[in-house]
C-alpha cells in the first residue's frame, strides 16, 4: 500500500525518486524500495514523505483512504484554518498556554502573527548557535 501510494503522489508531482530522496534526505535506492515494498522507511523518513506531499502517514500507510489533512483547529470557538507547516509551530505554541491569552478576538489573524513571532525567534536563535555555537567551549572571534 505505501509503495503504491507513494508513487502516485510522485507521479503527480512529476518528480524523480532521485529528486524525492533528496527532499527526504534519503537514496534514490531508499525510495525505490519503498515503491516497490521491499524496504519500509522509519517513522522520521515516513514523516518528511508525509510532510513533502501534505498528507496524513495514515495515508501513506493505507490506514485511510483521505489524503487531506486535518488543518482546522479551533481556537476561542472559531475554528481556523492552517497550513500543514503553521500547523506544526501551532502544535508547539500549544506547549506554551500563556501565548493565547488574548485570542478571542480575531483568533485566527492572531494565531498566524504568533507562527511568524515563532518563526523569527527560531530563524535568530538558529543564527546565534550558527555564529556562537552551543554556548560550551570557546567563542571564534
Amino acid at each position: 500500500m505505501l509503495g503504491d501510494r507513494l508513487k502516485k503522489l510522485r507521479n503527480e508531482r512529476k518528480i524523480t525518486q532521485e529528486e524525492l530522496g533528496k527532499k527526504v534526505n534519503v537514496i534514490k535506492v531508499s525510495i525505490s524500495g519503498y515503491e516497490n515494498g521491499n524496504r519500509n522507511p522509519d517513522t522520521e523518513t515516513l514523516q518528511k514523505l508525509a510532510d513533502f506531499f501534505e498528507v496524513s502517514t495514515d495515508y501513506l500507510l493505507g490506514r485511510t483512504d483521505n489524503n487531506e489533512i486535518n488543518n482546522k483547529v479551533t481556537v476561542a470557538g472559531q475554528e481556523i484554518t492552517l497550513s500543514p507547516e503553521e500547523l506544526k509551530v501551532f502544535e508547539e505554541l500549544k506547549k506554551h498556554p500563556i501565548m493565547f491569552h488574548d485570542l478571542a478576538s480575531d483568533p485566527e489573524k492572531k494565531v498566524k502573527e504568533l507562527i511568524k513571532l515563532y518563526k523569527m525567534k527560531k530563524m535568530f536563535l538558529e543564527e546565534d548557535d550558527e555564529k556562537y555555537g552551543d554556548g560550551f567551549g570557546e567563542q571564534e572571534d
